[in-house]
């Protein structure tokens, strides 16, 4: 039955509220990023209390230097300012365990891992990522972040665990004159930075984006290069049905698809892979892809003229 009058402006408004929730979760991570500052400090002072000058100096130098470039990251909305917090802030999560191996207070340890994990979680957030990656939108176009697939984001998380740790166990070592492991342990954190930093940076740019003759899927871990439909060869656009057999664009990623249809045969190529060094070009009439919020994809093309189902 179709909504009333009364009925629309209810849920008009029920969405303008939380869209102005939404917009204020890159003012709760930069909040929270404030308080790592402010109760970081004194567990990590703590920790290291005791130990050599150069080992206090080179954690107080090295947290302070990774938590302005952070500050800067998070206050200066972009695409690769997104890489930069995704990778930088869980880094208060490992400050955190090293603060407890240390011996620092329960009370400063307690502040400080809730404080990273507030951080942590906002930045996790959809609109977070929605937000920074508009704000490097040019013209008039809308990007919405694709969610990540499961294996490349399993293989970045199982990376990271091991470079993030050596990063800030590196320094450490070298200050605390251990000579040999601690060389080893920097040169795995700075090769790993300068392997995988351009991998993680990836999947900070895949966007399922509305332009005003079409739609554009740009996702560097799936395809080759991006795909541009004009509005002309679009048939729908709809959430995907269970039985659907559109091509799985998504990477594979979990959540709610979005089906695409088309008017006429368009052709995509795979991301090239060693089995496939030249990609691998398929004809489709449908695909699929997983924004990170699909509502607001659908409602942002209709509002657009586009087909939508």
């Amino acid at each position: 039955m179709p909504a009333t009058p009364d009925q629309r402006s209810d849920i008009a408004a029920s969405r303008s509220a939380i869209g102005d929730a939404a917009r204020l979760v890159p003012w709760i991570a930069r909040a929270g990023w404030i308080v790592v500052a402010v109760v970081g400090g004194s567990a990590v002072q703590a920790a290291v209390e005791g130990r050599s000058a150069a080992v206090v100096w080179t954690t107080a130098i090295g947290g302070w230097l990774v938590w302005a470039g952070l500050a800067l990251a998070l206050a200066i909305a972009s695409v690769r300012s997104l890489t930069a917090v995704r990778v930088g802030t869980p880094l208060a999560l490992v400050t955190t365990g090293a603060a407890a191996i240390g011996g620092a207070p329960a009370v400063d340890l307690l502040g400080l891992g809730v404080a990273s994990i507030v951080t942590v979680g906002a930045m996790s957030a959809a609109e977070f990522g929605r937000q920074f990656v508009q704000a490097s939108a040019y013209g008039d176009e809308e990007r919405f972040p694709l969610r990540m697939p499961v294996a490349a984001g399993t293989a970045a998380v199982l990376t990271w665990l091991v470079w993030a740790p050596a990063l800030v166990a590196g320094p450490l070592l070298v200050a605390a004159h251990q000579w040999i492991i601690g060389s080893v342990v920097l040169i795995i954190a700075v090769g790993g930075g300068v392997f995988l930093v351009p991998r993680w940076h990836r999947l900070s740019q895949r966007w399922f984006v509305l332009v005003p003759a079409g739609i554009v899927l740009r996702d560097p871990v799936v395809l080759a290069d991006v795909l541009p439909l004009r509005t002309a060869q679009l048939a729908h656009i709809a959430l995907a049905p269970a039985d659907t057999q559109a091509a799985d664009l998504t990477g594979p990623a979990s959540g709610y698809a979005i089906e695409v249809v088309t008017t006429e045969s368009v052709t995509a190529v795979f991301a090239f892979t060693p089995a496939d060094p030249n990609g691998r070009a398929i004809h489709l009439t449908a695909f699929l892809v997983t924004p990170s919020r699909p509502g607001a994809v659908l409602r942002a093309a209709r509002r657009r003229g586009l087909p939508v189902a």
